[in-house]
């Protein structure tokens, strides 16, 4: 199988190397407009050949947009505008909504199946790319019932052979999830990373007193505007609605500590640690 993916950066390039150690694509030709994101992904491997976009979809059996959000509806459209009977074209972005209402009406809408792999780090880029990116973790499949049986088949067949579970759910119901389980922790971080900037002014102390817990919540404050920014304007009613409720926890709970109330503070550590029961 030839594979064609737009975008080796930090998803398109951990699949990329996914697909070489199992065998899974006899040639990938990648595109990345970055002359040195180019030679990089050459460097590392995560391509045999750099090509242009139509060259791509054209030679490819499975077509893979790997870029950020705000460019995947016209690219989609490009790439359903050329693909045959039996080519493929999947994306793996965050959200689906916007994506699948525009090419909702496209002839060639059965070629395309709608994918998210639900992983990523802060990193971004070729270098960023990692082998041990997707075993284990959960991938989406959003309105199947709109792709060709054939295409779906290929799909799930690739990511089972990843060893990545596979989950089935509507475009609007993906967003709405990933704005509960994902966008919003990138919002908490980039918001926390910026109080403690503006309070803390000696940047030697954020670095010898930042423990464990500081570095882990914000962690993810170190990822690319480039690629959050697009998300969560694409996303951004799901993500208003799932603000509302992070800041009335945090009014609930800037109350309790100015009346000393112990007793709130404990019942609700009590009740958040019962994460624990579904993220061990």
């Amino acid at each position: 199988m030839n594979v064609f993916i737009a975008g080796l950066g930090l998803i398109g390039g951990s699949l990329a190397l996914a697909l070489r150690d199992r065998g899974l694509a006899d040639e990938i030709l990648g595109l990345e407009r970055n002359e040195e994101r180019a030679a990089e992904a050459l460097r590392l491997g995560l391509a045999d050949r750099i090509v242009t976009f139509d060259e791509g979809v054209a030679a490819a059996d499975l077509t893979v947009l790997a870029t950020p959000v705000d460019t995947l509806p016209l690219l989609a459209v490009k790439a359903l505008n050329r693909v045959g009977k039996r080519q493929t074209v999947i994306d793996t972005g965050s959200t689906k909504g916007e994506l699948c209402e525009v090419i909702a009406m496209h002839a060639a809408r059965g070629r395309f199946v709608a994918v998210h792999p639900m992983w990523g780090t802060e990193h971004s880029g070729p270098q960023a790319a990692r082998r041990d990116a997707f075993a284990g973790r959960n991938v989406v499949l959003c309105e199947t019932e709109r792709s060709d049986a054939d295409a779906v088949a290929l799909v799930e067949g690739l990511f089972r052979a990843l060893d990545m579970p596979i989950l089935r759910m509507g475009a609007e119901e993906h967003d709405l999830h990933a704005a509960y389980v994902s966008h919003i922790s990138h919002v908490t971080s980039f918001a926390l990373a910026n109080t403690v900037l503006e309070k803390e002014r000696e940047e030697a102390r954020i670095f010898e007193l930042a423990g464990g817990g500081f570095e882990s919540t914000v962690r993810l404050a170190k990822s690319e505007a480039a690629t959050w920014v697009p998300i969560l304007l694409r996303n951004k009613y799901n993500v208003l609605d799932v603000l509302r409720e992070h800041i009335h926890q945090l009014q609930l709970m800037r109350r309790m500590i100015e009346r000393d109330d112990a007793e709130g503070l404990r019942e609700t550590i009590l009740r958040a640690n019962t994460i624990r029961r579904i993220l061990p």
